[in-house]
């Protein structure tokens, strides 16, 4: 095996590794609150669609997590039950429901997920803007295969 092969496979397992941790976190954050993992995965796009400034749908979600229409609509039932999403109506579009997080469940997830976002910017300081980049687009294709692999 080539040198440059080597490498490739240390930084797969290295990515796999980085992958079962960040997963773990995700299921005690998942226990302690009382939620599955896909009820974790609804959260999370839910809060990526506020940061981004895109309202989400139902359908929206069911498309993010890879959802049946009655397996989306059961899965923000019980999340609005358990008091971590609301159905609001789009302010832009009046007939359209969106999702939105509560606040209990948005301080709940800085508090747990805080420590954990300023540990990651803090070790990426010294990694200059081009360093970045190759990181970010590393991580973009890496998502592409995983994604493409689950379809």
């Amino acid at each position: 095996m080539t040198r440059n092969a080597e490498q490739r496979v240390d930084v797969a397992l290295l990515l796999r590794r980085l992958t079962v941790e960040l997963d773990a976190v995700g299921e005690r954050f998942a226990e302690a609150h009382g939620l599955g993992r896909t009820d974790v995965r609804a959260v999370i796009a839910i809060m990526d669609a506020a940061r981004r400034g895109e309202p989400l749908t139902a359908g929206g979600l069911g498309a993010a997590v890879r959802l049946s229409s009655a397996s989306v609509t059961a899965l923000v039932d019980r999340l609005e039950r358990a008091g971590h999403v609301r159905r609001v109506r789009d302010p832009a579009d009046r007939r359209r429901v969106v999702l939105e997080m509560t606040e209990p469940t948005m301080a709940a997830g800085g508090a747990y997920f805080g420590g954990l976002q300023r540990g990651l910017l803090a070790a990426m300081e010294g990694y200059t803007d081009a360093d970045l980049a190759v990181v970010r687009r590393f991580l973009e294709g890496m998502t592409e295969v995983v994604v493409a692999h689950e379809a």
